[in-house]
């Protein structure tokens, strides 16, 4: 693993760039530092560059959150959101785990994540009791951003009811403007070990990269994956046959500070990042 300083020298060795969104390019809140002066440069190399995010929503409200806080639509080729992936896999049910699922489902997440099944078939119901299936896209503000507990009753009720569930963001947690939140895959990862059945969609899954890698219509030797979090990012970069690099401001910042850290962690998980840089800088 060759440790630089910043990013420049990679995007010197690769033609096109599969970058994830939370704890590389913003915290949720605001862009980092120096990132969006390296999609700059990017894009003034012609290296195309595609956001492959696990945020449970559709691509285009991750677009205007992120037009949001300054980072514009010509700095990068395409955007594909594990919220958007879920929404085709409910939309067109091709698979025979999504096709077996029912029409009645009960979502468990906040409001601001209801596009990703608005305009489907589906009926939503009020009590995990009444459904087919649940939709799990992670904690809400109301309830608890930081604690599985308030949602413990509607996860007993689908489990006693025998639900399948759909959890539309793999990832466990994420860093927003500084303070540690949970994600929909703390739930799921909890579900699964109450013995419920989960459909996982988003990151390490090689199947979320397909339309990635056909956005960048480039071989895969030729593109690099770059994220913060090594259970998703990196184990996912692997899962689909593409080169990463290690972002370590983002969720593992702390964890991995002291020397030699990183490369324990990485080598524990079976991976092998090329290149580890302290953040998305030029």
């Amino acid at each position: 693993m060759e440790h630089l300083s910043g990013f420049g020298p990679l995007a010197a060795r690769y033609d096109g760039f599969i970058l994830d969104l939370w704890g590389v390019i913003h915290d949720g809140h605001t862009p980092y530092p120096g990132a969006v002066d390296c999609l700059l440069r990017l894009r003034a190399a012609g290296k195309p560059v595609v956001l492959l995010s696990n945020a449970p929503r559709r691509a285009h409200a991750a677009a205007a959150a992120m037009r949001a806080i300054g980072i514009a639509d010509d700095l990068y080729t395409g955007l594909i959101t594990s919220g958007e992936v879920t929404h085709w896999l409910l939309r067109d049910r091709e698979s025979a785990e999504f096709a077996a699922l029912g029409s009645r489902m009960y979502h468990l997440g906040p409001e601001r994540d209801r596009n990703v099944f608005a305009g489907l078939e589906l009926v939503q119901v009020e009590r995990p009791d009444l459904a087919d299936f649940i939709l799990n896209t992670g904690p809400d503000d109301l309830r608890s951003p930081t604690s599985i507990a308030p949602y413990l009753a509607d996860m007993q009720a689908a489990l006693a009811a025998g639900l399948p569930m759909v959890c539309a963001n793999p990832d466990l947690e994420v860093i927003r403007a500084n303070k540690r939140l949970i994600c929909a895959g703390t739930l799921a990862l909890h579900y699964e070990s109450l013995g419920g059945k989960v459909l996982w969609v988003g990151k390490p899954d090689a199947a979320v990269y397909a339309p990635v890698l056909e956005l960048l219509g480039l071989p895969h030797p030729r593109v690099l994956a770059v994220g913060d979090s090594l259970r998703t990012d990196i184990a996912g970069a692997r899962s689909a046959g593409v080169d990463s690099c290690w972002v370590l401001g983002g969720i593992h910042a702390e964890e991995f500070a002291a020397d030699g850290a990183a490369e324990a962690a990485a080598r524990d998980a079976g991976l092998a990042p090329v290149a580890l840089v302290p953040a998305f800088t030029w």
